[in-house]
């Protein structure tokens, strides 16, 4: 299994800086999020083409890592139709030029399940759905044509908020372009935190044969309900038994480890490799 994180936990900065601060770190990969991680170039929509993509790739590579995924995180609900169709074209851009940065995954959320309450308090989560499964067809119809995938991540808070709407998403939209992120920590929440193994159980079941990528933190839980992201091993995640699981329905899939610190990635990538299935390579 590849270990990676997010490109920007070590700052925004100059892409030769980056690139060179990363390679300092026994990582296997990084998801790049472009506008996040990059100072001194301008990767705009409508700036990127595959001599650029190129560009950054190379210089990820000369440090011996991949980038795994391109994180567009874009709002696929949002309320206002013009700035909806930017992000549209943005994530778009992001697909058509995938394969120049070396990868073939494209990643986002899917926006608050509560965006269009104001609007109508009856018929908002219909209309969220509909909104999704608009823009999710034309994604889909865009990373079709250049042979990458769209990378969907369900959050408890989002338009997709359980491992059952993704599913449901999925055979609506009848696409193999479309798959799935799993954090297993974003469908945690105070109500079912104690049923945490079932809903990891439960997501792998449901979704594991659409993985595309894995994503991976611990959590712990204040008095007043909210969650605080930790590193791993200081919550109470049970990640063992998630990489167990993981190896089981996807070996060799890319984790992505998040809430991460300069200070803290080489300790926090070794305790993960000490937990690896025996039968892994790492």
């Amino acid at each position: 299994m590849g270990l990676g994180t997010l490109a920007h936990t070590v700052g925004k900065l100059p892409l030769k800086e980056l690139t060179a601060k990363l390679g300092e770190y026994p990582i296997d990969f990084v998801q790049l999020a472009l506008s996040k991680a990059i100072s001194d170039i301008d990767t705009g929509t409508g700036r990127l083409s595959p001599g650029l993509a190129n560009y950054i790739a190379e210089h990820f590579d000369r440090q011996g890592i991949r980038i795994g995924v391109l994180g567009c995180y874009i709002n696929p609900v949002h309320p206002d139709p013009d700035k909806r169709r930017g992000e549209i074209e943005r994530f778009k851009e992001h697909l058509r030029l995938a394969r120049d940065f070396g990868t073939s995954i494209v990643a986002t959320e899917t926006g608050s399940f509560d965006t269009f309450r104001d609007q109508d308090p009856e018929r908002y989560l219909e209309i969220g759905w509909s909104v999704l499964k608009e823009t999710v067809e034309e994604l889909a119809e865009e990373a079709e044509r250049w042979g990458v995938s769209i990378g969907l991540e369900p959050v408890c808070v989002h338009t997709l908020s359980t491992a059952d709407k993704l599913k449901q998403l999925m055979e609506e939209i009848p696409s193999s372009t479309i798959g799935v992120v799993l954090d297993p920590c974003n469908l945690l929440d105070q109500h079912n935190f104690e049923e945490r193994e079932e809903v990891v159980r439960h997501s792998l079941q449901t979704l594991g044969d659409r993985m595309v990528l894995a994503h991976l933190k611990d959590v712990v839980y204040r008095e007043d309900g909210r969650p605080d992201v930790v590193k791993p091993g200081d919550g109470a995640f049970n990640i063992s038994g998630f990489l167990d699981k993981l190896n089981e329905h996807k070996p060799h899939i890319d984790i992505s480890i998040e809430g991460l610190e300069p200070h803290n990635i080489s300790e926090s990538i070794n305790y993960l490799k000490s937990l690896m299935p025996k039968n892994v390579i790492k």
